[in-house]
């Protein structure tokens, strides 16, 4: 099994690709890939896209790598390869983003990334740090993964989905914030799974175990 972890210059993988590399050596999951090779990630059987920084700026690089985008459309919408987006990467599956400018997302799961806007103006915006997941629906990525556990985050802006049914857990910032989407195929963190420690850790143990 190849799992692929999609390079576009959207920030430092180093972190990302260790945890992935370790918990895929601890499940015997085959071996995993960073790589900006459209031919590469078409013989994925696991899709992983980050993302770091600023929404316009993270597509505008994804689309700069030429064939990139479409060799992801391939494996996971047309072959429906899992995938997992983290980040700025989960939030591209959005509609579209309203950070700094209007930018259409991939409209996989629909909904708007906007500005978190907490009702206590004494909350500091950026979200930073560590916060309780709260799980709202089922799902194998959460197995073994308790309610209220803590997981790490450093963001913005977050996504607003349309369907509450594609909500799959939140978190708290004055007020709800989404921290996983997913559907079918395709799951989106907003959290760095690969820095919440142990339970980041089986999260990614158990999308690399997901057979949709």
């Amino acid at each position: 099994m190849l799992t692929v972890i999609v390079d576009y210059n959207s920030g430092n993988l180093h972190s990302a690709q260790k945890a992935f590399e370790r918990m895929a050596n601890e499940a015997d999951a085959g071996q995993v890939v960073v790589t900006s090779d459209p031919k590469t990630v078409l013989k994925a059987d696991h899709v992983v896209l980050p993302g770091d920084g600023a929404y316009p700026a993270c597509r505008t690089a994804l689309f700069d790598h030429k064939g990139i985008f479409e060799a992801i459309e391939e494996v996971v919408i047309r072959k429906q390869r899992p995938f997992m987006g983290i980040c700025i990467g989960m939030q591209m599956l959005a509609t579209r983003g309203l950070e700094y400018e209007e930018t259409p997302g991939f409209d996989w799961i629909a909904g708007t990334v906007e500005k978190i806007t907490p009702i206590d103006p004494g909350l500091r915006v950026p979200h930073m740090g560590w916060n309780a997941l709260n799980i709202e629906n089922q799902h194998p990525l959460f197995d073994g993964v308790e309610q209220g556990k803590h997981c790490y985050f450093v963001h913005s802006y977050h996504f607003v989905v349309d369907n509450p049914e594609q909500r799959l857990a939140s978190t708290d910032h004055g007020g709800p914030i989404t921290a996983v989407v997913g559907r079918d195929n395709i799951v989106g963190v907003q959290f760095h799974p690969e820095k919440s420690q142990d339970i980041g850790l089986q999260m990614i143990s158990n999308f690399l175990n997901w057979k949709p």
